[in-house]
């Protein structure tokens, strides 16, 4: 299973097309809507995490290209300071793909960097901002 999240930046004319649901109908593949912004006649942006058989998503992408939709690798990532962390848990609470969790018995806070959708509702939600936003190098498919 190959699983990637990937931004997607649809042409005014292409937002009133349901593009993403092809996704799962033509080629198989599985996603999960992290963000979206679509307005009529504009730009529309949508953070989805994309995960199927490589050829599938492979294939997948070039539908996506071929109508019109810029596609990109999501170009931030979220870090931890685990200097600033206290351990308090508050991120845990609002994390909602489980990358961050409370550890048994010693509870302490463990950070799944691989399981982060970059939702960054732990970045307000941390007291003492152990919890950051930073870019990492775009790649363009």
């Amino acid at each position: 299973m190959y699983s990637k999240i990937l931004t997607l930046r649809f042409p005014k004319t292409g937002v009133s097309k349901p593009t993403v649901c092809h996704l799962a109908k033509d080629y198989g593949l599985i996603f999960t809507i992290l963000k979206a912004t679509v307005l009529p006649r504009k730009e529309g942006i949508m953070v989805l995490e994309v995960s199927g058989p490589k050829k599938n998503f492979k294939n997948g992408i070039t539908f996506l290209k071929e109508q019109g939709v810029l596609v990109q690798n999501a170009s931030r990532e979220v870090n931890r300071n685990a200097k600033k962390c206290i351990h308090c848990g508050a991120c845990t609470a609002v994390c909602p793909t489980g990358a961050l969790v409370v550890s048994h018995p010693e509870l302490s806070i463990d950070f799944n960097i691989k399981k982060c959708s970059v939702c960054e509702l732990c970045v307000p939600a941390c007291p003492t901002r152990a919890m950051k936003v930073h870019p990492t190098s775009e790649t363009f498919f």
